[in-house]
């Protein structure tokens, strides 16, 4: 009897923790095969003239490949990485080394399933499945207390709902050891040049360094549930703003896995929900904006939303968005911010709402053209929360009920800090304020 192998296609889950289709894999079949696809079309320029991915996400993205090939390895396994079109090299792989099924997690994201749909029908014609899992959630669909296509437009009422009549899975075990054909290319990681991208410069303004990969992710999860104390919520806002849990990079690359995070959580506090803290809400809403973009598909991309109408737009849009992308405004703190996130890929929430809110209502800039550079520049980018979260500033997506979640672009940061914040980022303050 011939041997069967299954190939396992990362994309976003680049880790072996709470990895279900690394586990089912090994549970299902005598030989698992571990690939990477470096796909150019998330490295060329968008229609919008930006770049789908900066290089201060793709060097975050190289080292967690590398971090994730050495993790496989201690298990006894390899990472087969290749640079192509996954429509060409997952087949062509699944027939070198007799595939017989390729497991993957599912997106939601449009041009991620369009990615998927085109490789399915590849392997289709060589009768071959590719099976979906789901992976990337806090909660699990087929536990939601309601239907997709039913899920509450409001997330305070999405919130709620899940809080009481659902419940976080447990992790998934590790595998003890991972089986896998002799490979005899095992491939290079591209480096970045070989993506078409500089070397970023480390800004020595920066607060907190990031590292790509699972290994210093659960390290970061260690240090941050170690000062962690949801059980005083009183003081769990002030905390979370002085002392960010920094995941998200990891949480978005699937480095580190909501649930890992939730139930380290839990286990600090002996809280089962721990559903006060701002980590835990954090979680919240990347499985609300998930689950919306899975409801609402394209319309997050549209500047319209799913509201009846765009928000209105200046006709310089061309000076103001570059000027603003830049942080030549004129206004100091939204000058600084994004002055922040050029150097270093990474500004707080509340600065992204504020940036956004100026770009949008102050500037009358489109708010896709936002979305579009936050998406070029953010080291923790994700489609949805991405999109969802610039749809909400620009209330094509809103619901009056979840204006408390953002408040932040109503208030101003402690005036000391803020006048630190732009002190440290902004060179100087000589610019001229742009109009409308």
């Amino acid at each position: 009897m011939s041997e069967k192998t299954i190939l396992v296609w990362f994309r976003n889950d680049l880790r072996v923790h709470d990895n279900e289709i690394l586990l089912e894999a090994t549970r299902k079949a005598d030989k698992v095969l571990p690939v990477y696809c470096f796909d150019p079309f998330y490295f060329d320029a968008t229609t919008k003239g930006l770049h789908k991915t900066g290089n201060i996400r793709a060097k975050f993205l190289l080292e967690s490949i590398a971090d994730l090939r050495e993790n496989l390895r201690k298990l006894g396994s390899e990472l087969i990485v290749r640079t192509g079109n996954p429509a060409d090299i997952i087949p062509q792989l699944a027939q070198q080394y007799h595939v017989s099924e390729v497991y993957h997690h599912r997106e939601v994201a449009f041009e991620e399933t369009e990615i998927s749909e085109v490789v399915e029908t590849a392997l289709w014609k060589m009768k071959l499945n590719l099976k979906h899992f789901i992976g990337h959630t806090l909660y699990h669909k087929e536990d939601l207390p309601f239907p997709i296509k039913d899920i509450p437009d409001s997330f305070a009422t999405f919130k709620k709902k899940v809080e009481r009549d659902s419940e976080v899975r447990p992790c998934i075990e590790t595998p003890r050891s991972i089986d896998t054909p002799e490979i005899a290319d095992a491939g290079i990681i591209p480096t970045l040049a070989e993506l078409g991208l500089t070397e970023p410069v480390d800004d020595p303004r920066a607060d907190f360094h990031y590292t790509g990969g699972e290994t210093t992710a659960l390290q970061q999860l260690r240090h941050y549930t170690e000062r962690l104390d949801l059980s005083q919520s009183n003081k769990a806002a002030k905390h979370h703003n002085d002392n960010p849990s920094r995941l998200s990079a990891w949480i978005s690359l699937g480095c580190l896995s909501q649930r890992m995070v939730y139930h380290e959580a839990v286990k600090r506090t002996g809280n089962t929900h721990a559903s006060g803290s701002p980590l835990i809400i954090e979680l919240q809403w990347r499985d609300y904006f998930r689950f919306m973009f899975k409801k609402y598909g394209k319309q997050f991309f549209n500047a319209e939303g799913f509201s009846a109408e765009a928000p209105e737009v200046s006709q310089n849009q061309a000076g103001l968005f570059e000027q603003w992308k830049s942080g030549h405004t004129g206004a100091p703190f939204i000058d600084a911010a994004m002055h922040e996130l050029n150097a270093t890929g990474y500004i707080n929430n509340l600065k992204r709402q504020v940036a956004a809110a100026f770009l949008i209502n102050t500037l009358k800039v489109d708010w896709t053209k936002g979305a579009a550079w936050f998406e070029e520049k953010l080291i923790d980018y994700s489609p949805a929360s991405n999109r969802g979260n610039w749809a909400f500033i620009a209330g094509v997506a809103n619901d009056a009920r979840d204006n408390r979640y953002f408040s932040g672009v109503k208030q101003a940061e402690n005036p000391e800090t803020a006048s630190n914040f732009i002190d440290t980022w902004l060179p100087d303050n000589s610019d001229q304020l742009v109009t409308a």
